[in-house]
């Protein structure tokens, strides 16, 4: 079969394509040669943690079968890899040994050999000085920034510097490029490994080496800062023990109009054998501290910082330290003051807000004086405080204050008409206040009322929000129990509401916006008194100042008013005016599963109007009141899942027309006519009967008594008790009030009127519990409490109508003529 000469031909072009490059390969070899005097050794070894053996060094005239490459001073080595990767299976380390002692410092290190690539390396400068000499190691910029050991540097490029201690290496840090550290001095023997990438070209590694005086400890690292920074930075050896009885000493140069501020973020405390751990300070007055001591901030100079190891234990874990310092803008020696010698049981915290966010966000420190510093400042009320920072934009901290009020025992303490103010100091404080609340804590059966004399309160709703940028503050009030608390409302001033009494004790909270005006605090006018117990949750007073309208809501809006619970609105109408109350839907919108739920209105006296709603019947169209008046509100317990009773109200405010005036005076006038003429006549007639009396004249014949009916009973009817009434029946009495009901009379068996005076206190309900108790019974369980029992009215089973005995029935009728003669039937 004959072979075609062109496939013969192409076979051999592609096999010496492949065998060529192959050849030039291997045949691609790398030149190292090392002078005597260098003391430089450089070896190539298999790299840890890298894949299995696909790959081999060759040497001229030898088979490619080793594994490691050593070229000592004065060698000169031709070598080459079998693979094309070799920077996946070997690293070469340079060493070199630079003696100090024989005069050759200072010197600036270069990269020696320079024509090294292709591979990872490693530099190692092994430094030697006189026993009693120190080493320092400058480094140009970016200078270096240490890091934790086990961290890689963003560019792969890192150092690590160590020295010796009896002959144990001990490492002083592992570093990256672009930071604040600009030298570091060791004594006696120091290590530099600069480690780089195989791609690196790095021809300085950017540190020069000087002889220095004994530095009489471990070391000495130095930092100087530019700007604002903070940086992190570790003890000796790191995460391991620090050396026993050694001394490491940070200095730290600071820019112009900065400060610094030293945290512990985390350290081990060694087993001391003999003496103990110190932390020192050179401010430049000597400060000695120990580790869980609150450290030194806004430092306004540049300072040292060491640490001081004792005699440990070497059994149990060693000395290991981790910190940060924070370099910023300082306000230099300004103070403020706060003023609180005259605040007893007051709290202020100054710390960060939560809410703002920098591009720089170091740690914002406050002090007391100078030193005393950290990013949370408490205060207690009673003294007097110079305050400083150590932040560029105070607008990331915030105040917040907190005050108790407490009286456990009436006899003792009497809080009457208690001014609930704020310290000026405080309002003037540059850091803004966001929240300054009051714990009102009253004696057991006393209750708490809050009162203004001139902002009176608006109770914020949604047809009337509280305009925060017009009052500059607003408060929310809590009812407290020690079980329990629940929102009695938001509140802001310029209100109709002039007191809240509560039944429990009472939290108040203001809240400042962050926009808000500083000097609308100074108008901020509550008081409060401990007063008598109120068995409803709360009682508001109502006392408007204008006819702007009034909207009004029941607690605990965003939840629903709580189980049982009664409230009372005492609205006090000025002269002239009238007011409208209007409800906001038709009905409670509730289901009760116990006890049943109620709206009162009622007028503040004696006959006043009364109108009473039940959850289940519609609620009263708006309606026209012209004298002082209550609204209650007591709540029963809805069904799980129900919708919880919640009611908002609006009362709106109206001069009283003048032709109503007029009818009503006119209907005065003709009533105090009308009387006129009625004792007028009556006078008349009684007259005309004392003069014109009949003449009696005595018949033996006639029978001069009355005739009348047999009694049916032996007993008279006033020897018997049948004309007491047992029962007066309301609807008969009170019926012509509830015309307005459309004809519909309530049900008067559920509901008892109020004792007492009506103007005093609030018509409440009553409300019996599955159990067969009332509110009282419920006074330290329940959330509310508002009946109080009334024996005035009872409700009682209807009489049997049999015949009384002896009842007297008889009727006379007698009857005078016109002449006087006594007529009978």
């Amino acid at each position: 079969m004959a072979r075609d000469p062109d496939s013969g031909y192409s076979a051999m072009m592609l096999l010496g394509l492949l065998l060529g490059c192959l050849l030039s390969r291997f045949t691609e070899s790398i030149n190292i040669s090392l002078q005597p005097a260098q003391n430089i050794t450089v070896r190539i070894k298999r790299g840890n943690n890298l894949p299995p053996a696909q790959c081999y060094i060759c040497k001229p005239n030898n088979i490619c079968k080793d594994s490691n490459l050593e070229i000592l001073p004065g060698m000169k080595v031709d070598y080459t890899f079998s693979c094309t990767t070799p920077e996946r299976y070997f690293i070469m380390e340079i060493n070199r040994t630079i003696d100090c002692s024989s005069g050759l410092c200072p010197l600036n290190i270069t990269l020696q050999p320079s024509s090294l690539s292709g591979l990872n390396r490693t530099f190692f400068w092994h430094i030697l000085a006189s026993r009693n000499s120190g080493l320092k190691l400058s480094f140009s910029t970016p200078w270096l920034r240490q890091v934790h050991p086990s961290s890689t540097c963003p560019d792969l490029v890192n150092c690590k510097i160590s020295t010796f201690v009896r002959d144990t290496s001990i490492d002083i840090g592992t570093f990256c490029r672009n930071g604040t550290v600009t030298s570091i001095k060791v004594q006696e023997k120091g290590v530099v490994a600069l480690s780089l990438p195989s791609f690196e070209t790095l021809v300085n590694p950017g540190f020069s080496i000087a002889n220095r005086t004994s530095i009489q400890r471990l070391g000495i690292v130095e930092s100087t800062f530019q700007q604002e920074s903070l940086v992190n930075l570790l003890s000796a050896n790191y995460p391991h023990a620090f050396p026993r009885n050694e001394k490491v000493t940070w200095k730290f140069n600071l820019p112009p109009a900065h400060a610094a501020s030293v945290e512990f973020l985390n350290y081990t405390m060694p087993k001391c054998v003999k003496n103990e751990v110190n932390v020192e300070y050179y401010l430049p007055k000597r400060s000695l501290l120990k580790l869980d001591d609150k450290q030194h901030a806004n430092i306004q100079n540049n300072f040292n910082f060491s640490l001081q190891n004792c005699e440990v234990d070497n059994s149990l874990p060693g000395l290991a330290l981790n910190f940060s310092v924070t370099i910023q803008k300082s306000q230099g020696d300004t103070m403020y003051h706060l003023d609180l010698t005259r605040e007893k049981d007051l709290v202020v915290r100054i710390g960060k807000r939560k809410t703002i966010q920098r591009r720089f966000t170091p740690v914002c420190v406050i002090c007391k004086g100078l030193a005393d510093c950290d990013t949370e400042l408490v205060l207690e009320g009673g003294k007097y405080y110079r305050i400083s920072f150590l932040c560029n934009n105070i607008n990331s901290l915030t105040v917040t204050a907190e005050k108790e009020i407490a009286c456990w025992d009436i006899k003792v303490c009497n809080i009457s008409n208690v001014s609930l103010n704020i310290p000026k100091s405080l309002v003037e404080f540059p850091v803004r206040l966001e929240t300054y609340t009051w714990k009102l804590i009253a004696p057991e059966h006393i209750s708490t009322e809050i009162a203004s004399k001139s902002i009176y309160l608006q109770q914020h709703v949604d047809d009337k929000p509280c305009n925060v940028t017009t009052s500059g503050f607003t408060y929310d009030i809590f009812s407290c129990t020690d079980r329990d608390q629940f929102k009695i409302g938001t509140f802001c001033p310029n209100g109709s509401i002039e007191k809240v009494q509560m039944r429990d004790n009472v939290t108040i909270i203001m809240n400042i916006p962050w926009n808000g005006n500083p000097k609308k605090l100074l108008e901020h006018d509550l008081h409060v008194s401990f007063v008598s117990f109120i068995k409803e949750e709360c009682i508001f007073t109502v006392s408007p100042k204008t006819r702007d309208t009034v909207y009004l809501q029941t607690p605990n809006w965003d939840i629903g008013l709580p189980d049982y619970v009664s409230l009372s609105w005492s609205i006090n109408l000025p002269k002239k005016l009238s007011g409208k109350v209007k409800f906001s839907k038709d009905k409670m919108d509730i289901i009760c599963e116990t006890g049943s739920a109620y709206v009162n209105i009622k007028e503040q006296g004696s006959n006043g109007l009364a109108v009473v709603r039940r959850e289940d019947e519609q609620l009263p169209s708006p309606m026209e009141i012209y004298s002082p008046f209550w609204i209650n509100i007591s709540n029963c317990k809805p069904f799980i899942r129900r919708n919880k009773l919640k009611m908002q109200m609006s009362i709106i405010f109206s001069q009283v027309s003048p032709d109503l005036k007029t009818i009503l005076i006119a209907a005065a006038s003709a009533v105090a006519v009308v009387l006129a003429v009625i004792v007028t006549v009556c006078c008349i007639k009684r007259k005309k009967k004392q003069k014109e009396s009949p003449v009696g004249i005595y018949d033996a014949r006639v029978n001069t008594e009355v005739p009348r009916r047999h009694a049916i009973f032996k007993k008279g009817r006033k020897s018997n008790e049948s004309h007491v009434y047992a029962v007066i029946d309301d609807t008969m009495i009170y019926g012509h009030l509830l015309q307005e009901t459309n004809g519909l009379v309530p049900e008067v068996d559920v509901y008892q009127p109020f004792e007492g005076r009506m103007g005093d206190a609030p018509p409440v309900p009553p409300i019996t519990f599955p159990n067969g108790s009332t509110r009282e019974d419920k006074v330290e369980d329940l959330l509310a409490h508002s009946m109080k029992k009334n024996d005035i009215y009872n409700f009682c089973e209807s009489f049997s109508r049999q015949p009384v005995e002896n009842e007297d029935t008889s009727i006379s009728y007698i009857e005078e003529s016109g002449n006087g003669t006594v007529i009978s039937a």
